[in-house]
């Protein structure tokens, strides 16, 4: 780190001096966590990069405000809509950058939102919560918590429709560009299907992949390869890396999981499953298709939350 953004992530912290926070991760997917119940806290990009550092701040592929939703012009448009969704996940990536939705994110929001003292959830208790990527509905399990994630769609959907990939993507470790296929899970993503786990494996991520055509906001990338034989007792299976936005590579996304498991199903064809288990680097999802109201396809996401550690910034 050079001299100046040393200075800059020093000057960050001294203006948050007394937060307190919590860091948290759902399948290794990890995040900064803050409670705000009053909305007095304002929390810029460069102090988010800042807390989101791996070095010298408490490190996170992103941060989450937790915050009531009337404090929000987003949230208010949700509560108008919905007035029991009364949290707000305020997210941000790691960068700083605003980002609409974390699959994986809003599992740890509503842990955090637990453990914090903030809402009471019994096992199989549902909560209704706000995000940029609209309202979420999140289960609690007997080992974790399922989220509505809402409808997906096709980004392009004529390409889609007629030749199943709609990009051609570009990726160090891959000697050519490979067909892809867009997603929107609320936030974007490309699939790409690659052969078998020796590829998937030499793929580098350290820079993002070239899209092209790029959606219109940037994309997420999840390189993916289905199990051999694809489905066993009636669940589909793919390993999946991913590149997130504004992050790098991460050990996990919910919504990459989602947009994985849409595509897959997709180049499968007729007959394909509508339950899907997406293995990540840091761990196991589960992916579900079910009919949501108005006649869409919902896709909900299954797996583990954690809160590992809280503390008071100095």
């Amino acid at each position: 780190m050079d001299a100046t953004l040393t200075e800059t992530t020093g000057s960050a912290f001294q203006t948050l001096a007394g937060l307190r926070f919590s860091k948290g991760h759902g399948t290794g997917n990890d995040f900064v966590l803050v409670a705000d119940p009053e909305g007095a806290h304002s929390i810029d990009a460069q102090q988010v990069a800042a807390l989101c550092n791996r070095h010298r701040g408490i490190g996170g592929d992103g941060l989450i405000r937790a915050v009531p939703s009337r404090f929000l012009p987003e949230g208010r448009d949700i509560l108008a809509a919905n007035p029991a969704a009364e949290w707000f996940m305020d997210y941000r990536n790691g960068d700083g950058s605003l980002s609409e939705m974390c699959g994986n994110g809003v599992r740890v929001f509503v842990h955090f939102l637990r453990t914090e003292g903030l809402i009471d959830l019994p096992v199989g208790g549902a909560l209704a919560i706000g995000t940029r990527g609209g309202l979420k509905t999140v289960v609690r399990t007997a080992d974790g918590y399922a989220v509505d994630m809402g409808p997906w769609e096709f980004i392009f959907p004529g390409e889609a429709t007629a030749k199943a990939m709609d990009s051609l993507v570009t990726a160090e470790g891959l000697e050519v560009p490979r067909p892809a296929l867009s997603v929107s899970m609320g936030n974007p993503h490309t699939v790409v299907a690659l052969a078998e786990l020796a590829e998937l494996e030499a793929t580098r991520l350290y820079t993002a992949p070239a899209v092209e055509p790029v959606p219109a906001n940037g994309t997420n990338v999840e390189f993916v390869v289905p199990s051999e034989p694809l489905v066993h007792d009636g669940v589909g299976s793919v390993t999946m890396r991913v590149h997130e936005r504004g992050v790098g590579e991460t050990q996990s996304c919910g919504t990459g999981a989602c947009a994985a498991a849409v595509a897959t199903r997709h180049w499968a064809g007729a007959g394909a499953p509508d339950a899907w288990r997406v293995t990540v680097p840091g761990g196991v999802v589960g992916v579900k298709f079910f009919a949501g109201p108005g006649g869409h396809e919902h896709v909900e996401l299954s797996g583990p939350a954690v809160i590992v550690a809280s503390g008071t910034l100095s």
